[in-house]
């Protein structure tokens, strides 16, 4: 059977002399696997740029039944990058967002609503002509409502701390270390009440940044298990130092 579908690629890898396996997110399969043939030859019809991980595309592949390694039998580009291939912050961004993604998403079914997201969320860092410096923020926290663990409850006076265990803001200590101080607290509740648009609006410093994107991944071990240590994190700390 053949499926046509947009897809996120995760991940590249060689195999054989000529083709790779992609790891790729798609609309209507969740998580897939497929070979694509001979895509590092000199003159293949599809060039290896054309699947590289972070590429939106649209895909018509073979599927069987039972099978976790199937054959793409067409790939185009779904939406071309102008910005991100360009822009070394951009780019830093995505690659972080794209790890989270993939270590974050366990699920192999489909998801069209969580697709959507992932693919508007990596258009609109290519897109925006706005200030980006809190979009992988947002992008964590609301990632965090498609994974079943988003952060419930109201910052206020009354709820000033933010419990990073139980995923919800809280009135006083919790008796353990794992949560946010009133400051660090309010910040992720205005990022949790601003639509990616409204982003520009928001005001923090680098250093609360930084602060908040260790305290999201923090909250990100605490709520998926076996979540494995990303990569990507130390890059972009160092991009966001500059």
């Amino acid at each position: 059977m053949l499926i046509k579908t947009r897809g996120l690629i995760f991940r590249a890898t060689k195999y054989g002399d000529s083709s790779l396996i992609l790891e790729v997110y798609t609309e209507a399969r969740g998580i897939r696997k497929y070979i694509v043939s001979g895509v590092r030859k000199a003159r293949s019809t599809t060039p290896a740029s054309a699947v590289q991980p972070m590429n939106l595309v649209e895909l018509v592949a073979y599927e069987r039944e039972g099978k976790d390694l199937t054959r793409i039998k067409e790939v185009h580009p779904g939406y071309v990058y102008s910005r991100i291939p360009f822009d070394v912050y951009r780019g830093t961004l995505g690659l972080f967002m794209l790890e989270m993604a993939r270590l974050a998403i366990r699920e192999a079914e489909e998801n069209p609503a969580l697709f959507d997201f992932l693919f508007t969320s990596f258009v609109f860092l290519d897109a925006t002509e706005g200030p980006i410096g809190h979009l992988h923020l947002h992008y964590l926290l609301e990632l965090t409502a498609y994974l079943g663990f988003a952060p419930a409850g109201d910052y206020s006076a009354n709820t000033p701390l933010f419990d990073l265990k139980e995923g919800q803001f809280i009135a006083g200590f919790p008796g353990h270390p794992e949560y946010l101080e009133e400051k660090r607290a309010e910040l992720l509740f205005q990022l949790l009440q601003t639509s990616r648009e409204g982003l520009a609006d928001i005001h923090s410093t680098r250093e609360e940044r930084l602060g908040l994107l260790t305290d999201l991944i923090r909250y990100y071990h605490h709520h998926i298990e076996g979540m494995r240590e990303v990569n990507s994190l130390k890059i972009l700390r160092a991009v966001m130092g500059r």
